[in-house]
C-alpha cells in the first residue's frame, strides 16, 4: 500500500495561508478522486481541498481552526500501489530508452552533471509539485525552471505523474537544458523594531454584549488599515445625469431577459464605462510596488459585494474592456450570485487592477471608499436619484426632472495627481451621458 500525502495547494499569487474550516472526512472514510476531504478559508475567499487520489483517510495532522501554509501536507490517504515514489522514475527512465535509444546516453550524462548542480525542487507561489513529481525531477535532473515550464493537465493545472512522464519521452529527442538556480544570499537584512499600539481599555458594562469578529472580518479589519497607512488617499466628486440610461434600461430589459435570461441591472453598464475610462486613462490602471510603477496590460474590474453575514469581498471580472454588454452582464450576474452563495473560486478574486463599490445599494448618494491595495484607485457609486435640474436647450434654459448620480472617486495621490483623478472620474461621466438610447444589444 502506499501513502499520498495530502498538501494544502496553491490557492493564487497572494494566498500563503489558510484556516481549516472542518473536515468532510474523517479518519478511516473512503475518499474518491477529486472528492472534497475539508473546507478552509483565507483571506479572500472559503474554499474545499480536493483529494488527487483514490484511497482511505488514514490520518489527519490539523485540526480545525488551525492555520496551513500552502504547500504543508495536511492529511495522509492510503492508496493501492507502490510507496516507494522514485521507484515510479525508472519507469520513467524506461520510457524514455524505448522511444529515443540514441539520445538516452547523451541525457544520462547531463542527468549526472545537474543531479550535482541543481538546486532542490520547491513548490512556489505559482504551481504546487507533489513529492512523486518532485522525485521525478531529481531522479531525472531536472531543474526547478524546466520542472516549471513542464505543461500541468492535473486540478488548477498541476504537474502530474503522466504530465512527467509523457514530457520524459519528448525530452529524451533534445538535448536537455539544465539551469542551475543561483545560490541566495545568506546576508540578513536589518532587523526593524516595531513597537505595538497600546489599546485604550473600554469599560464593557454589564448589559453590554462582547461579539467575537470573524475570521473574514479581522482581516478586512487589518486590509483597511493598512491600505489607509499605506496610500495618500484623495478624493474626486462628480454628479452624472443617467435619464438616458434609466430610460433605455426600462425599455429593453424585459426583452433583455426574455432573450438571454439574464437581469440587465445598471452594475454592467456602469462597469462598461469604467472599463472606456480606464482604457484613457492608463495610470489608473497601475499597482504601486516601492518606488516603481506597474503599468497593468489588462483591465480586471473588481466589484465588491457584500455576503450574507456582513462581510465584503472583490470578485474581479476579468479583461472588462473587451467583454461586449451581454458579456458583462452576465459576469456581473454570475460573479455575485456566487459571492452570495460562498461559491467564489480563490481565481474568481485575482488579478484586480481597480475596484468599483456600489455604495447606492444601501441608499448612500456618495462615499469615501478606501482602495483596494495595491490599486490606486476605487470608485463609489451613489445611488440614483430623481431631482430637479437646470436643462440647458438652444431655445433658453428650463427645470425638469432627471435621474442623477455621484461618482465618488478615491485614489492614491503618491502617483496620482489631482489632474489625473479628476480627468478620469470625468470620463466615466462622459460615458454615462452620452449614453446611446437606440442602441441595440
Amino acid at each position: 500500500m502506499a501513502r499520498f500525502e495530502l498538501k494544502l495547494p496553491k490557492m493564487g499569487e497572494s494566498v500563503a495561508e489558510a484556516t481549516i474550516t472542518s473536515w468532510l472526512k474523517a479518519v478511516g472514510d473512503t475518499i474518491e478522486q477529486d472528492e472534497a476531504v475539508l473546507e478552509i478559508a483565507t483571506d479572500k475567499v472559503d474554499s474545499e481541498v480536493p483529494s488527487e487520489v483514490d484511497g482511505i483517510l488514514v490520518e489527519v495532522l490539523f485540526n480545525v481552526d488551525d492555520v496551513v501554509q500552502v504547500g504543508q501536507t495536511i492529511a495522509v490517504i492510503e492508496t493501492e500501489g507502490e510507496s516507494n515514489a522514485s521507484a515510479e522514475a525508472p519507469k520513467a527512465e524506461a520510457i524514455v530508452a524505448e522511444k529515443a535509444p540514441e539520445a538516452a546516453a547523451e541525457v544520462a550524462q547531463t542527468v549526472v552533471a545537474a543531479q550535482e548542480t541543481t538546486a532542490p525542487i520547491s513548490s512556489n507561489g505559482e504551481r504546487f509539485y507533489s513529492p512523486l513529481v518532485k522525485n521525478m525531477a531529481k531522479a531525472e535532473g531536472i531543474a526547478q525552471a524546466e520542472l516549471d515550464a513542464v505543461p500541468g493537465t492535473g486540478k488548477e493545472g498541476r504537474v502530474t505523474k503522466a504530465d512527467m512522464q509523457a514530457y520524459l519521452t519528448t525530452r529524451g529527442t533534445q538535448p536537455a537544458k539544465v539551469e542551475v538556480a543561483p545560490v541566495a544570499s545568506t546576508k540578513q537584512a536589518p532587523t526593524k523594531t516595531e513597537t505595538k499600539k497600546q489599546e485604550t481599555p473600554i469599560n464593557v458594562g454589564e448589559v453590554d454584549e462582547i461579539i467575537e469578529m470573524t475570521r473574514m472580518g479581522k482581516l478586512i479589519a487589518h486590509h483597511m488599515v493598512e491600505s489607509v497607512q499605506t496610500s495618500a488617499h484623495v478624493q474626486s466628486f462628480i454628479e452624472a445625469d443617467v435619464t438616458n440610461i434609466w430610460n433605455w434600461r426600462k425599455k429593453v430589459k424585459d426583452s433583455f431577459m426574455k432573450r438571454e435570461g439574464e437581469n440587465l441591472t445598471f452594475t454592467p453598464i456602469f462597469m462598461e464605462a469604467i472599463a472606456k475610462a480606464l482604457r484613457d486613462f492608463p495610470m489608473m490602471n497601475i499597482s504601486l510596488q516601492g518606488d516603481t510603477i506597474v503599468k497593468k496590460k489588462n483591465i480586471n474590474l473588481g466589484m465588491a459585494a457584500a455576503l450574507g453575514n456582513g462581510d465584503l469581498i472583490v470578485p474581479v471580472i476579468k479583461n472588462a474592456d473587451q467583454l461586449n454588454l451581454v458579456g458583462m452582464t452576465k459576469q456581473v450576474n454570475d460573479l455575485a450570485s456566487r459571492a452570495r452563495d460562498n461559491k467564489l473560486k480563490p481565481d474568481d478574486i485575482q488579478g484586480g487592477t481597480y475596484t468599483v463599490t456600489n455604495v447606492g445599494t444601501f441608499g448612500s448618494i456618495m462615499g469615501t471608499p478606501i482602495i483596494n491595495q495595491p490599486q490606486v484607485g476605487i470608485l463609489a457609486l451613489g445611488a440614483i436619484r430623481k431631482v430637479p435640474a437646470v436643462i440647458e436647450t438652444p431655445d433658453g434654459d428650463f427645470i425638469g426632472i432627471r435621474y442623477k448620480m455621484f461618482l465618488s472617486h478615491s485614489y492614491d495621490h503618491r502617483v496620482v495627481n489631482g489632474a489625473l483623478g479628476g480627468q478620469f472620474v470625468k470620463a466615466v461621466k462622459d460615458y454615462l451621458e452620452s449614453w446611446d438610447t437606440k442602441r441595440e444589444i
